[in-house]
């Protein structure tokens, strides 16, 4: 998740760059169409096209328009606002993705485990800056949209993992997030210019890359552990605003990323202390439960 983070900072500055040109459900459009050729060689050239073959395609077709919505609020956001503070607002999926686990997978949360959540959601509300201009502008709206349809997708992942592999997550996410933006993006549509293609390559490689690193990442551990690590958005959300854009968050952004960031991380040593308890005592399946293990032998999943 770590690697996939920092390689999906890459894609968001692209993303951010393309937007000056483009709508945001055109540059949705061209993130899923660049990166589709990428996900599809590794499957191919290792001969395992029928792991592509969905065995729930209504649970594809919920994380594809999930996508479609993530995509297009978050492009928005980041058009509009600065890398780092697109992502103050969008730290709050991880915490959102801790808070769904329980009701929606039936993992186990203790009165700490909410407690650090909630006072992670309060260092979002500090990074926000909880005025008229700061917390309800377009883009911090949007941002929040996007944070939660990722929060949904997240768990949608942990479920569809249980059945499918990686390849197929990713394949069927992003031909459907593909397919739906397209249509909703006709009417707008804008021309490409020859100079902006050279981007849109680099946009392909680095999104089928975080794709899948992410798609494994939620395989290996459940969202409440994972989760947490993109926290780290942040430290590059600020190196690429420095490096490209030349701006620096505000005192304000980095307090509210540091109670974020010690939320998660307590987050993270709880569940690293729950994991491996005996299933006896967590009085629920551990992390790498029987059935969990059995599926992945069963598809014999290695990542592409």
């Amino acid at each position: 998740m770590i690697a996939a983070v920092a390689v999906f900072s890459c894609m968001d500055a692209l993303l951010k760059l393309l937007s000056a040109w483009y709508p945001p459900l055109e540059v949705a459009v061209l993130r899923g169409a660049a990166s589709l050729p990428f996900t599809l060689l590794p499957v191919v050239l290792a001969g395992r096209l029928g792991e592509l073959r969905p065995r729930r395609f209504s649970m594809h077709l919920l994380r594809g328009v999930l996508t479609v919505v993530l995509l297009g609020t978050f492009i928005y956001a980041v058009r509009e606002l600065s890398l780092a503070n697109a992502y103050a607002v969008f730290l709050s999926a991880p915490l959102i993705v801790a808070a769904l686990s329980a009701p929606l997978l039936g993992e186990r949360s203790s009165p700490r485990t909410w407690i650090a959540i909630v006072a992670g959601l309060a260092g979002v509300i500090i990074m926000l800056r909880p005025t008229a201009a700061g917390l309800w502008s377009w883009g911090a709206l949007a941002a929040l949209v996007a944070a939660m349809a990722y929060a949904v997708s997240a768990i949608a992942v942990r479920v569809l993992t249980r059945t499918e592999s990686t390849a197929s997550v990713v394949f069927w996410t992003i031909s459907l997030m593909t397919g739906i933006a397209a249509v909703l993006a006709a009417p707008g549509w804008v021309a490409i210019a020859a100079r902006h293609w050279p981007w849109i390559i680099a946009l392909g490689v680095v999104a089928a890359v975080g794709q899948h690193l992410m798609t494994h990442a939620f395989r290996l551990a459940p969202p409440s552990l994972v989760a947490p690590f993109e926290y780290t958005a942040l430290l590059w959300g600020i190196a690429i605003d420095r490096i490209i854009w030349q701006v620096l968050p505000s005192a304000r952004v980095l307090a509210g990323g540091g109670v974020v960031i010690a939320s998660g991380l307590y987050l993270i040593w709880r569940e690293s202390r729950q994991a491996w308890q005996p299933r006896a005592e967590q009085g629920r399946m551990s992390p790498r439960s029987s059935t969990a293990e059995d599926a992945a032998r069963q598809q014999e999943e290695d990542s592409p």
